[in-house]
């Protein structure tokens, strides 16, 4: 059995509160709250993802007295399981009978990848914060830590990541830059999105981009795709990341604006981010922005490596539709031309199509520059009166102003209204409406 604890915090009646966590086939994890009447659905739910980092978990279940499991997705109903939870301890106490923990049932909202269960390891500490969670060891660089240049370069070029512990799975998507593989780390047990590009480049210039993205592996944000290290084989880099499993914003349908607004944040915040560390993005698009089922978002995709960059525009001529006007133009590249494709991306997201109608393109793919010379020349679009609010009209067309020095500031972004009503740090929102939109694509599809 395993133990989690989080604590200390204040108790109803010094009642310290035991959630066992079942896992399907591999025993449980037994975890003591000290604020059992305080807890929140979000933070079962991020306890659970600690627990099963393969798992897509959006609900648990609980037994009634009756032997039925009743499902919980909300606060609400986290409130009527621990009611009914604590009348039963007090039963149990006035007959003198042991008390059992409170055993919940993980949900998870498609099965699990492949997962390193044996070799799971939880050390939990008492902390000041609630939200406190488990570690889980496992054989992966952690993208939150920072280390130092020899160790990042051993990690990079020829340490963890290397072409005999990947096992391939499922093609999730091809590119300009390349094809994206979901697949298996061996030694970890872990489930990677694995990115391949093929590059017609030197030694000397394969050991440059090594160099530029070690970047990636110091960036410490929950907005930003975890990074696990790359290697190159011949004349291919392979670049792993963390895997999403709702994947890219860019094959949902139309986005209604509240789960918009808190998919926006997250962006926002992502961007930011990679601003403070004078890190352009530089191809913002819905294919860049990845969603999972626990309703996180985080950006993708960031040009860090110039050389790299340089190397695909040379392979991969053109240009994509999300470009700004002055980027289209060949003029100076800026902040403000990231907060252009921020807009016009939350656009498409909310009409359901590209602002513009005149250029056909497919999921943002690279095309003649003339066909994009409306971009320049015509006035920005606009989003039709009366379908959305005030806030968010607003913040796409300050985002899409056709001079750059006019659209926002990072700031600017963060205190805007419409990014401020939806800075909730409501992930069950997204997780909801992402578990939906996969649901319906499953049945569309039909069985396999």
């Amino acid at each position: 059995m395993l133990w989690l604890a989080l604590g200390p915090f204040p108790a109803m009646e010094n009642q310290v509160l035991v959630i066992r966590i079942k896992i399907p086939n591999s025993g449980a994890v037994d975890w003591t709250v000290h604020s059992g009447p305080q807890l929140l659905f979000r933070d079962v739910l991020d306890v659970i993802g600690q627990v099963l980092p393969e798992a897509t978990t959006t609900a648990f279940e609980y037994e009634d007295e009756d032997g039925d499991r009743i499902t919980v997705r909300s606060d609400e109903e986290m409130k009527a399981m621990l009611s009914y939870y604590y009348s039963t301890v007090m039963e149990q106490q006035v007959n003198g009978q042991l008390i059992e923990p409170l055993q919940i049932f993980p949900r998870a909202c498609k099965p699990p990848g492949e997962r390193n269960i044996h070799g799971l390891k939880v050390n939990t500490r008492a902390g000041p914060s609630q939200h406190s969670s488990p570690a889980v060891s496992d054989s992966l660089p952690s993208n939150s830590l920072k280390k130092s240049s020899a160790e990042l370069k051993k990690i990079l070029a020829n340490g963890q990541m290397n072409e005999q512990d990947i096992r391939y799975r499922d093609t999730l998507g091809h590119g300009n830059g390349g094809t994206v593989y979901k697949a298996y780390h061996v030694p970890s047990g872990k489930i990677l999105a694995v990115k391949v590009i093929l590059l017609d480049i030197t030694l000397e210039l394969q050991k440059q981009i090594m160099s530029e993205l070690e970047i990636l592996y110091k960036c410490d944000s929950s907005y930003i795709i975890g990074f696990y290290g790359a290697f190159f084989v011949e004349n291919r880099i392979s670049i792993c990341t963390e895997f999403m499993d709702g994947g890219s914003l860019d094959v949902y349908r139309k986005m209604p604006e509240h789960v918009l607004g808190r998919i926006a944040v997250a962006v926002v915040k992502g961007l930011t981010y990679l601003w403070s560390l004078k890190i352009l993005h530089r191809d913002v698009k819905p294919s860049n922005m990845l969603v999972n089922t626990r309703g996180q978002v985080k950006l993708c995709d960031f040009g860090v490596s110039t050389q790299l960059v340089n190397s695909i525009a040379k392979t991969y001529v053109g240009t994509n539709a999300y470009m700004a006007p002055e980027r289209i133009s060949g003029e100076q590249y800026g902040i403000h031309s990231d907060v252009w494709s921020l807009g016009i991306s939350f656009m498409e997201l909310a009409l359901g199509r590209f602002p513009y109608p005149q250029i056909q393109k497919n999921q943002g793919s690279l095309m003649p520059l003339q066909l994009l010379q409306c971009i320049v020349d015509e006035d920005s679009p606009v989003l039709p009166v009366g379908e959305f609010s005030e806030p968010f009209v607003h913040f796409i067309t300050q985002c899409m102003r056709k001079q750059p020095k006019e659209r926002p500031a990072p700031e600017e972004l963060m205190g805007h209204p419409f990014i401020v009503q939806f800075n909730d740090g409501n992930a069950t929102v997204v997780s909801m409406w992402v578990c939906r939109a996969l649901e319906e694509r499953r049945s569309q599809q039909g069985p396999p």
